[in-house]
């Protein structure tokens, strides 16, 4: 790595340790409270939690070689696409944003799947991973509206008229965001032509165009059922995993399915940070947003925490296992060269 990913690099764990020392100092949560509650969870539950992830790694590299499918003759097992998904989580662990480029390489190591095409694959899945996002970012606030307004309203520090209901803040949000939109569309009808000449829009225009074409590149599938079935499974497989953990331990047994939902979009959020692995921005957005629930400071922080460990750990032990499958066959490749180059071993016996 070069200077300048160094000292990105620093400055991201400096973020992960600032936000955590943050979290747990709010929480007033000491490291053996901690692990008195976690070293008491219920590890059944951690089990069953261990094999929805396994399954949700394996339906993406599923769904990661439906992608692939037609744009190259070869076809990667889905022990190599599995494995190559598998060290790319690893390596995001140690270097933020550096697993996709990880898991593409990995892969052509495995399967001579050029580089290029199947990082094409990965920003594609991304795209409709984008779109799961945002719909269920949609819903969890829709089911949620009145216990996430009433976050809100209490986080203003109480700012707002009294009076306020939570229908009144989303006619008024309604109202502000709708006027938004008619000034934006008319300034946009207005300018158009200048707009298209100048640099800035060219270049956002050309992304958005390339987002729509990556989310109807699905139309070139050759089995869109399975990939639309894969996308719902991975999704599927991302809640139950951290939903089965609140079984674990008693303070979170409790907790409904709409909080499940609720802590699986904020930590999706929180994982999306430019920090290793997550760290410090999961603990802040999933501790914080386990009040609204009923939970205690502390208890949300152990909750946080307890479902980032053990995804992390899942993520350790797997991508550990998927590097020695990768250096077994690239260790087997290489004995196949030498015996395809060594006369001696091509002789026949009489």
């Amino acid at each position: 790595m070069n200077i300048k990913n160094v000292i990105k690099y620093l400055v991201s764990l400096a973020i992960a340790g600032g936000l955590l020392w943050f979290t747990f100092q709010q929480s007033h949560l000491d490291a053996a409270d901690l692990w008195q509650k976690i070293k008491g969870a219920d590890y059944r539950w951690v089990l069953l939690s261990a094999v929805f992830t396994i399954i949700a790694h394996w339906s993406r590299a599923e769904r990661w070689r439906i992608l692939l499918e037609p744009v190259i003759a070869q076809r990667p097992t889905s022990l190599d696409t599995t494995a190559s998904v598998l060290t790319g989580y690893l390596a995001n662990l140690a270097l933020p944003r550096a697993g996709e480029f990880v898991r593409c390489g990995t892969l052509y190591r495995l399967s001579s799947v050029p580089v290029n095409v199947s990082f094409g694959a990965v920003v594609a899945e991304r795209l409709f991973d984008l779109l799961m996002l945002v719909l269920l970012l949609i819903a969890t606030f829709v089911l949620e509206f009145d216990r996430i307004s009433q976050f809100f309203i209490e986080f203003l520090g109480g700012k707002l008229p009294k009076g306020s209901s939570g229908s009144g803040l989303l006619l008024l949000a309604a109202v502000v965001i709708a006027g938004l939109a008619l000034l934006a569309w008319f300034l946009f009808n207005r300018y158009r032509e200048a707009l298209g000449r100048h640099p800035l829009y060219q270049k956002v225009s050309a992304f958005v165009k390339g987002l729509l074409d990556g989310l109807l590149s699905v139309r070139k599938i050759r089995r869109p059922g399975a990939f639309v079935f894969h996308t719902l499974l991975i999704w599927t497989m991302y809640y139950l995993m951290s939903y089965t953990l609140f079984f674990a331990m008693p303070a979170t047994e409790n907790l409904g399915p709409l909080a499940g939902l609720t802590i699986l979009m904020v930590g999706t959020l929180g994982m999306a940070a430019p920090t290793p692995g997550g760290i410090g921005s999961f603990h802040l957005l999933v501790g914080q947003v386990a009040l609204l629930y009923g939970l205690t400071s502390q208890d949300g922080q152990v909750l946080a925490t307890f479902i980032h460990g053990v995804s992390t750990l899942m993520i350790i032990i797997l991508g550990i296992f998927a590097l020695l499958v990768v250096l077994l066959r690239r260790n087997k490749a290489t004995q196949e060269v030498d015996v395809l180059d060594d006369p001696k071993a091509l002789r026949l016996e009489p």
